[in-house]
């Protein structure tokens, strides 16, 4: 079946009673076992609910056949998921490379968590070529981290030759793929060790929801994502762990109609004067262009513009001007968002001048239509604060 297809009709897992369209909803903690001999047969019988249940286990298969994972770990939220895997795979002494355009949380969580516990973070540019990003690694590179897209700024990054690179030197790869949400790009078909995604955004869809996933091939890096996910006792809730499957069912044309109208949408302000740039790696010309067109088989709705230079109030009027988009930092809900990302950036460890203030757009489900004139109306806005 194509992907599409598998969306809607994933692997189900198999057990007594009548098969429904969707899994029962089981709420518990204590599971009553058969005899005295399976209370301590954690191979053949899930032993304590906090492992999973009904909804839980449909939904790791179904993110499994999505990922093309041989294991799927369930996390109470994106950063849950970086946070767990990163724990899972280092320890003290390591060194860690991650892409200087990470999610924040992702940052904060390698600077506050990881350091203390002896990690050292060294943060790179995901625009180096690959040979530059490989010659960074030394004796202690234990792990090298990515996000393509990036986050705000949109780079793109070789994700297979990094993967092979890292791999021929005994470095494991882990990749944020939350903007491909596991749909438009399969990192564990082009290498990479660990696919996480915030599936608060694209596959919940319904900004109603948190969790987030760690996505394995190989047996010894799925033993210890799932010894990290016993050991620091995450879990999540089987209501949300059912929207989330529930979310995976419409994934396909959510994210074909958020493609669609976010390069409607790029275009458009391509051809305005108040657009210095916009950062879209779908969009012929821009930077990354050519590895998105090779590597993914779509996009999502989220991109950034740069303005052209004016005053900070400026781009404030902007923001301010918007009555369709909201002013929200999360995305892949199926509203329409937009943030100011220039305060982000002064964590980078790698500034990079855009030329004018950086704002990041989600395209949700909305008419592109009415989301160009709300855009417009506040490009009428910038201009005026901006005095020209």
């Amino acid at each position: 079946m194509r992907p599409p297809t598998r969306l809607v009709h994933p692997p189900k897992p198999k057990g007594p009673g009548p098969q429904t369209v969707n899994p029962v909803i089981q709420k518990g903690s204590t599971v009553l076992l058969p005899d005295a001999a399976a209370l301590y047969d954690d191979d053949a019988f899930v032993t304590y609910g906090r492992a999973g249940l009904g909804a839980h286990e449909a939904l790791k298969v179904a993110l499994c056949d999505l990922e093309q994972a041989a294991s799927v770990e369930l996390y109470p939220s994106g950063v849950a998921a970086i946070a767990g895997a990163l724990l899972a795979v280092m320890q003290a002494g390591d060194e860690l490379l991650m892409v200087d355009t990470a999610y924040k949380p992702t940052r904060r969580f390698c600077d506050r968590t990881l350091a203390r516990f002896g990690v050292q973070t060294r943060y790179y540019d995901p625009t180096l070529p690959t040979e530059a990003i490989v010659g960074l690694m030394g004796p202690k590179t234990r792990a090298l981290f990515m996000e393509s897209p990036g986050s705000l700024s949109f780079e793109m990054q070789d994700v297979p030759a990094l993967a092979a690179a890292a791999r021929a030197r005994g470095v494991l790869t882990l990749i944020d793929n939350t903007w491909g949400a596991g749909h438009l790009f399969k990192p564990l078909e082009h290498g990479v060790d660990v696919s996480l995604q915030s599936l608060t955004k694209y596959v919940g869809g319904h900004s109603d929801a948190f969790m987030g996933s760690a996505a394995a091939r190989d047996p010894g890096v799925a033993a210890r994502l799932q010894a990290g996910v016993v050991d620091l006792g995450w879990s999540v809730a089987a209501e949300d762990a059912y929207a989330m499957l529930r979310g995976l069912r419409t994934l396909d044309v959510r994210l074909r109609r958020h493609g669609e109208s976010g390069l409607v949408v790029a275009e458009w302000l391509q051809a305005q004067d108040e657009v210095a740039a916009v950062l879209h790696p779908a969009l012929p010309g821009a930077p990354g262009h050519e590895l998105w067109k090779r590597d993914f088989s779509g996009a999502c709705g989220l991109f950034a513009l740069v303005l052209r230079p004016a005053p900070a109030e400026a781009s404030a009027a902007f923001l301010d001007a918007l009555k369709i988009f909201g002013l929200g930092f999360s995305w892949g809900g199926f509203e329409s968002l937009a943030i100011d990302c220039d305060p982000q950036l002064k964590v980078r460890s790698l500034r990079r001048e855009y030329g004018g203030g950086l704002v990041r757009l989600h395209i949700g489900l909305e008419d592109p239509a009415d989301l160009i004139a709300d855009l417009e109306r506040a490009l009428t806005a910038f201009r005026a604060s901006a005095g020209s």
